[in-house]
């Protein structure tokens, strides 16, 4: 300590390097210096008044925020940033702070005023008041929430005049009156959710009916992030340099992970939450993903000549069943990356691709598995050798192969490192159609993740770039095509016209070195047809993320 006192008594001001184009100090930002989380964001403080001499920085009062995990102690030490206009500074330079003091600074602005100014923290409960999930017991039925005319419907024909819920708030947050009483939603109730501050508080109307729905796929103006955070230091899910075989899925409210190890746990599909070990019974679970329905399906590992087996299940916590099983007749081995499209209790189409060896065989193959009316028909091995696709071993060099639609005819889309061509393969294996790109960063880019489903008269297809370096400052990138016609999706990928949405600045947490650069994307349409999620984890960035939208007309 006597050290430190004295290297800051020693500490010559500092030039802060202009980041911002507008008067004064923009923003303040706390970062960890020690602990789980950091380098991460603790918390930020946006300013809008250029005279402010007392600056705030609100810390949340637990981190992560769904924990009971307090932050007071983090307080004490935290690296301090500040977005200020060019030819602004403040001295001494920012550095390491004691949030609960009051921290004496002198600023000066473009102009050569000067002025003092404090900065000091204080921490704050949440503010967020908002109802995530909301399910009736009996009858079964999730109902739809419309975040932005605060209303949740109940698609039923049933009587609900005595009916008890089950919900699923923000953090910290309380709910009245309690759902899980009985409750008669014949007529409309509406319940208010009230923050953690006790002052935030947002009434939500629960009522049996069906809302329109848009003519197509969905609603642009509905996008919204669920959530964006590092599955190491929030989930305890392995670091970048432990090698894993990433693979996610969906069903009811959890989005289920899965990184090879036999072991899948499950979370929160709107908060990231983890809530849960996945029950996988007698299955051998290599890879897993899920169906339009909401069907999981887990896959065991098989090499050439092995059986391969899928089972399912629908719920997190009921064990798993076998649904198909063959002998992998290849000399290649499978069970990392398997997709499907369709509701495998109807019609679907199950791809699994095989993987090249090292040292011994790359793969241009991948089975495809037709399901109709809940059975098997066909079990085909597929090679697209004649697309250009050619791929390497699991978890880093192989793609997951899509299937266009539920119909084999309409062909298959993949792509690999290098040179990341986004491919539609049509039926007889040969390309139909390609999407490469001119940016700069592509030789740093594993685009080789995939998957696709239909919603409402639409067909989507999502893209995940994992980062080879994400220390060299490239990042993860997403991706979603209409692909209802796979002919239009041509020219640049990412900025063809079927892109109907893109996130090429997602945050990422680990920016020290690089290694595994595996990862997985998940297209997961709810079971009532009104709900969209998209899910991405780029496990060499360390980052898993996901997104909602609706097709609900308003």
């Amino acid at each position: 300590m006597s050290l430190a006192l004295v290297a800051a008594a020693c500490h010559q001001p500092e030039y802060v390097k202009p980041t911002a184009e507008r008067q004064g100090i923009t923003s303040l930002t706390a970062y960890f210096t020690f602990g789980p989380f950091v380098d991460q964001e603790m918390a930020k403080l946006n300013i809008d008044n250029p005279e402010q001499t007392r600056f705030v920085i609100p810390v949340p009062y637990y981190y992560p925020e769904s924990s009971f995990d307090e932050t007071e102690i983090y307080m004490i030490k935290a690296r301090i940033t500040a977005e200020l206009q060019p030819n602004c500074k403040i001295e001494p330079g920012l550095n390491v702070l004691d949030l609960t003091e009051e921290n004496e600074f002198t600023y000066t602005d473009a102009s050569g005023n000067s002025r003092k100014i404090v900065i000091t923290g204080t921490r704050v409960h949440s503010a967020k008041a908002q109802l995530l999930t909301f399910d009736l017991v009996e009858p079964a039925i999730s109902g739809i929430v419309d975040e932005a005319q605060h209303k949740v419907s109940l698609v039923s024909a049933d009587d609900l005049s005595a009916a008890v819920a089950k919900v699923s708030i923000s953090a910290h947050a309380s709910i009245s009156p309690d759902p899980s009483e009985p409750h008669d939603y014949n007529n409309g109730i509406t319940f208010t959710v009230t923050a953690a501050n006790g002052v935030d508080k947002t009434e939500y109307t629960v009522m049996k009916e069906v809302p329109e729905k848009i003519d197509y796929g969905f609603n642009g103006s509905s996008v919204k992030q669920l959530f964006n955070f590092d599955p190491v230091s929030n989930i305890g899910l392995p670091p970048y340099n432990s090698v894993a075989y990433i693979s996610m899925a969906v069903t009811g409210n959890f989005l289920v992970v899965s990184t090879g190890d036999g072991a899948p746990i499950y979370l929160n599909k709107l908060t990231g939450v983890k809530a849960g070990n996945l029950n996988t019974g007698a299955a051998t679970v290599a890879g897993i993903t899920s169906d339009e329905a909401g069907n999981l399906l887990l896959c065991n590992h098989a090499q050439g000549g092995e059986t391969f087996t899928i089972w399912t299940s629908a719920y997190v916590n009921e064990p798993p069943v076998e649904f198909y099983s063959f002998t992998n007749t290849s000399d290649l081995p499978m069970g990392y990356k398997v997709k499907v499209i369709g509701d495998i209790t109807g019609n679907a189409q199950i791809i699994a691709t095989l993987e090249g060896i090292d040292g011994i065989t790359s793969s241009s193959k991948f089975w495809s598995i037709q399901v109709e009316e809940g059975n098997v028909v066909s079990a085909e091995l597929i090679d697209a050798s004649a697309s250009g696709l050619v791929w390497g071993s699991a978890p880093v060099n192989v793609t997951s192969m899509c299937a266009a639609s539920v119909n084999p005819t309409d062909g298959w889309f993949g792509a690999c490192y290098d040179p990341n061509v986004l491919t539609w393969v049509k039926a007889d294996g040969s390309a139909g159609s390609t999407a490469s790109t001119g940016d700069g960063n592509s030789w740093g880019w594993n685009y080789n993740c995939f998957d696709s489903k239909q919603f409402n008269n639409a067909t989507y297809l999502s893209g995940l770039v994992v980062s080879h370096f994400p220390a060299w400052g490239i990042g993860p990138r997403l991706y979603v095509y209409d692909i209802t016609n796979p002919a239009a999706v041509s020219g640049d990928f990412e900025s063809t016209g079927a892109l109907v949405m893109s996130n090429t600045n997602i945050a990422w947490y680990q920016t020290g070195d690089y290694s595994v650069a595996a990862g997985d994307v998940l297209i997961a349409p709810s079971a009532d047809g009104f709900m969209l999620y998209i899910y991405y984890y780029d496990h060499n960035s360390q980052v898993i993320g996901g997104y909602s939208a609706d097709c609900i007309k308003r």
